[in-house]
């Protein structure tokens, strides 16, 4: 059977996270993330990703913050033109030393998850002439991101915010960078590989760039009063709306929900969160008038980019926090990889010259 892009060929039993595209449901080890991230913290709801158990988060994850040498040294010699994404791999790669991969599996991806924002914030200081700052051990894992980005310690509610996002957004199935991991770890390669593969993959702007795409829209739209005008010029000409509709999920998309919840508590005198609030509720009308029983709804990266703009957190940075966030799935599916023992090995059909 031929199935381009392997659309819809299942190719993996999990245990780890189930999506429900029909009822609009996403759920971890079976249960439903709206539940689960009502009373956690990051750290607990990735080890609960990792183990499906609700328990004590692994000191790790402060251990994990403070780099090796050998990775500083690296980050420092990474010219400043170089994407965001492209530094994080590179150090991500650095990580595969004899010392680092005598951890357990697990060990590996607990320090790999704590490791990453550090050097996302590395590397973004690094960019623009700042010089890099010290974690800070009394902050958790996403308050201690925003202060290593700003040197600035976040409001409570800017590290809720963030952290209903990252959350939601820690794993969602068999997608393009999941999938890739998994194809590498399949191999008996190594835990940072398959980190690398599936950065590689999140870079590409049909998986990782989105958030980016609906700042775009939101930038172009500018006022309510322009919301129709330049929607339903973009239909015309049969260009995406961006934030809009999804793959899998027929009905609203549960993650955009709950992060619609968190942006209400950051609105008021934000007048683009005002501005995303309004859009929202006109093009899905605009949607339905022009592409009736189509069920356009808003999807994660609407609410996730008016999130992160109201943070002010640089758009440069969109990418690299979905993978600050979906580095726990990843690596949870590269552990279940490993038991699973498997090698991916699929067919292809040649179509090109013949010669008799």
């Amino acid at each position: 059977m031929f199935q381009k892009g392997l659309k819809d060929v299942v190719a993996v039993e999990t245990k780890i996270a189930s999506v429900n595209g029909e009822k609009g449901e996403l759920r971890y080890r079976g249960e439903l993330v709206d539940n689960l991230i009502a009373n956690a913290s990051f750290e607990k709801l990735s080890t609960y990703l990792w183990t499906g158990v609700h328990s004590k988060p692994s000191s790790l994850f402060l251990e994990g913050r403070k780099l090796p040498e050998h990775v500083i040294q690296l980050l420092r010699t990474l010219p400043k033109n170089l994407q965001l994404m492209d530094g994080v791999r590179t150090a991500v790669s650095a990580y595969a030393t004899p010392n680092f991969l005598k951890n357990s599996s697990y060990d590996q991806s607990v320090l790999l998850t704590a490791a990453l924002p550090v050097i996302v914030a590395f590397l973004y200081r690094q960019n623009q002439d700042l010089e890099p700052l010290e974690s800070n051990e009394e902050l958790g894992h996403t308050a201690n991101y925003l202060y290593l980005l700003t040197g600035i310690s976040p409001t409570s509610t800017e590290v809720a915010a963030l952290e209903t996002y990252l959350m939601l957004t820690m794993e969602h199935g068999m997608n393009a960078s999941t999938f890739a991991g998994r194809v590498t770890i399949s191999t008996e390669s190594d835990i940072p590989s398959a980190i690398v593969s599936a950065l590689g993959t999140m870079k590409g702007p049909l998986h990782g760039g989105a958030p980016s795409g609906v700042l775009d829209l939101l930038d172009e739209i500018q006022s309510t009063e322009r919301v129709r005008l330049t929607i339903e010029s973009k239909l015309e000409k049969g260009e995406r709306i961006m934030g809009f509709g999804h793959r899998i999920y027929k009905t609203e998309d549960p993650r955009s929900i709950l992060l619609r919840e968190k942006c209400l508590e950051l609105q008021g005198d934000d007048k683009w969160l005002d501005l995303a609030s309004y859009a929202e509720k006109e093009i899905i009308q605009i949607l339905n008038e022009h592409k009736p029983g189509r069920n356009l709804y808003t999807n994660v990266e609407f609410y996730a980019a008016a999130i992160m703009r109201a943070i002010q957190m640089d758009a440069a940075l969109f990418t690299p926090t979905f993978s600050v966030a979906r580095i726990v799935g990843w690596t949870a599916h590269a552990m279940e990889q490993i038991d699973d023992r498997t090698i991916f090995r699929p067919q292809s059909v040649y179509v090109g010259k013949s010669f008799v």
